[in-house]
């Protein structure tokens, strides 16, 4: 493997390429615990609202069992290079309570509706509170550009 030279962001350059990839990104990592099963990690679909991200999953997966009972979840976008890692609390909805503007979105970016699904599906919404990104070991301080849902640095 080649070094490859890093020129360190800061804070606001940070937020600005996370925002960039949230908006442009189609998968992510979506990670949850259950008490008595333990830690479940799967890829998911995601649609990022400016605000928050939204999921799909059946009602009756593993996903959704783990998030009634523990609605703490990490996320994070799949280049081991380019980390963005998020936290939050997951929200769920049913496909009937989902905000019709957020399910549309969603099934515009996707050409797939899970409220179309003969199988019950939720909707996830989850508000990052905290948000690290970083690009290598220069980045490692600084790393984290979002705590207690505030962005850290300038727009």
């Amino acid at each position: 493997m080649q070094a490859t030279e890093i020129t360190r962001r800061n804070a606001t350059e940070r937020r600005r390429d996370t925002l960039d990839r949230l908006d442009a990104e189609r998968d992510l990592w979506l990670s949850t615990a259950h008490p008595d099963h333990g830690p479940h990690q799967v890829p998911l679909w995601f649609l990022w609202d400016g605000r928050a991200i939204w999921m799909s999953t059946g009602e009756a997966s593993a996903i959704a069992r783990n998030v009634r009972e523990e609605p703490r979840v990490r996320l994070s976008l799949p280049d081991t290079f380019d980390v963005v890692l998020l936290q939050g609390q997951a929200e769920s909805y049913s496909a009937s309570e989902a905000p019709k503007d957020a399910a549309d979105a969603f099934a515009g970016k996707f050409g797939w509706d899970p409220r179309t699904e003969e199988a019950p599906f939720l909707y996830l919404r989850v508000e990052p509170m905290t948000v690290r990104a970083w690009r290598g070991e220069p980045e490692l301080r600084g790393w984290v550009i979002m705590r207690d849902g505030v962005w850290l640095g300038t727009a």
